[in-house]
């Protein structure tokens, strides 16, 4: 059986209808800190936080089949605080939104943030789907992709460096002392996205690819073929449904084997889960699984 390493979507952060759980809407700090704590003693690789300023009460996502929810943690303020809950797990977000900061600001922020932390950031970024948001906040949305391969660029020469120089076709800059910074050598820069073009860009300019919930088939299926770049290359991949470890220990064990047979590389469990006491239950049970490696 192949061992892997799991992470956590992180609950609470975010709240999509349909796919949250009802305690979560009423949870806060002390909850996200609790699931942080027994995450990191128990081994789980990373823990998640996603991006959005400000988004439409009925705004779709094609990736998460409606409406993509309005309640969104910030992700550099939430991973602050779980740094000084946890020790060793990783802080991702998961993602941020390239086109709402210059690639400067976010080495800066999430530099510090990896000080802080011990070098404990995994940065996760995207090109963005909500016109509506750009627009608000006076970024540029027709040419989000091609600004999104220029800021990775941008980001792999600043991150860890205290005098960043860069030359693109959108950002540029020398000169300049940015500090404190990252104190990663090589801060991994993981794409999300289900399309076409994040996989590309991913496999490019990424250290690993981060699309929607697959099935083995569906992962197995957009991966042949494709060259995943330099050793060490991350899929992270949450499960297509929810698994429940407790009940059904030999089944997840089995979802979990097939996501890895098929190429990824780090699992994000989905759990069935009604309480937080029942949610910290599982990750427990995940945590004692044949398939579960430690990181």
């Amino acid at each position: 059986m192949t061992a892997m390493r799991m992470g956590i979507s992180t609950p609470v952060v975010l709240d999509i209808p349909g796919r949250s759980a009802a305690w979560e809407r009423e949870a806060g700090i002390a909850e996200i800190a609790r699931i942080a704590e027994t995450a990191d003693r128990l081994g789980f690789d990373h823990l998640t936080c996603s991006e959005h300023v400000a988004v439409a009460e009925h705004s779709g996502s094609a990736m998460l089949g409606g409406s993509r929810g309005t309640r969104y943690w910030d992700p550099l303020a939430t991973l602050s605080y779980v740094a000084a809950r946890t020790t060793r797990i990783r802080l991702c977000t998961s993602v941020i939104v390239l086109g709402y900061h210059h690639p400067l600001a976010i080495a800066k922020r999430y530099g510090t943030l990896d000080a802080i932390s011990g070098g404990r950031v995994v940065l996760g970024v995207g090109v963005g789907t909500a016109r509506e948001e750009f627009e608000l906040l006076g970024a540029s949305f027709t040419d989000r992709g091609r600004r999104a391969d220029d800021a990775m660029a941008a980001l792999r020469a600043a991150l860890g460096q205290r005098e960043p120089k860069y030359s693109g076709t959108y950002y540029s800059f020398e000169g300049l002392v940015v500090e404190p910074h990252a104190v990663q050598q090589r801060m991994p820069l993981w794409v999300g996205g289900v399309s076409e073009a994040a996989l590309r860009r991913a496999t490019r300019l990424g250290d690993g690819w981060i699309p929607a919930g697959l099935d083995a088939a569906n992962l197995r299926q957009r991966l042949d073929g494709v060259d995943c770049g330099a050793p060490g290359f991350e899929v992270i991949v949450g499960t297509a449904g929810r698994i429940d470890p407790m009940a059904e220990p030999a089944h997840a064990e089995q979802v979990l084997g097939e996501l890895a047979d098929a190429g990824a590389t780090i699992v994000q469990p989905r759990v069935r889960h009604e309480s937080l006491a029942q949610y910290l239950d599982q990750l427990a049970a995940l945590a004692e699984l044949r398939c579960f490696d430690p990181a």
